[in-house]
C-alpha cells in the first residue's frame, strides 16, 4: 500500500512539474526578449553594453571582423577631435525573433533593422548565444550578417 501511494505521489509531482515548466521557460524567453529590446533601444549607451556582453565575448561583425567586449566599449571613448557634429542617431529594431532555451544557455536569432533619419540604412541577420550567469543572461558569442 505504501509503495502505491509513493508512485501516485511521484506521478502527481511529475504532472505538476510538467505544467509549470512551460511557464518557467516562457518567463526566461520574456527576460531574454526584454534584454534584446533594451540593448537595441540603448545601443548608444555604454552602460548597457557593459552589462549585456560577457567578458569573454567573441563578436563577429558583418564585415568579418572579430573582436570582444573591450573593443565594443572602446567605441564609446570620445573621438580625438570634436570638429564634426555627430550624425543622427541610428535606431535599431528586432524582427522575427526566435529564442531557443538550453540548459543554462540560450540562442537568439533575429533580423536586425537599422534606421537613421527616417531612412533604412541596413538589415542584418543576427545570432546571439547567451549564458545564464550569477548576474543574469550575458551574450558570449555574436554573429552579424549583412543582408544585401
Amino acid at each position: 500500500m505504501g509503495e502505491r501511494v509513493v508512485k501516485q505521489w511521484l506521478a502527481a509531482v511529475a504532472v505538476i512539474g510538467a505544467l509549470h515548466a512551460p511557464a518557467a521557460l516562457g518567463g526566461e524567453r520574456e527576460v531574454l526578449a526584454d534584454l534584446l529590446d533594451r540593448i537595441l533601444a540603448a545601443a548608444d549607451q555604454r552602460v548597457m553594453h557593459e552589462t549585456f556582453w560577457a567578458e569573454g565575448l567573441v563578436y563577429t561583425s558583418s564585415s568579418g571582423q572579430r573582436f570582444g567586449k573591450a573593443e565594443i566599449l572602446a567605441g564609446f571613448d570620445p573621438p580625438a577631435d570634436n570638429a564634426d557634429s555627430p550624425p543622427a542617431a541610428v535606431r535599431y529594431a528586432a524582427e522575427s525573433v526566435q529564442i531557443q532555451l538550453l540548459e543554462g544557455a540560450a540562442v537568439i536569432t533575429f533580423r536586425l533593422t537599422a534606421d537613421q533619419g527616417g531612412e533604412r540604412i541596413g538589415e542584418y541577420f543576427n545570432t546571439g548565444v547567451f549564458r545564464l550567469q550569477q548576474d543574469g543572461w550575458k551574450a558570449v558569442t555574436w554573429q552579424a550578417t549583412r543582408i544585401p
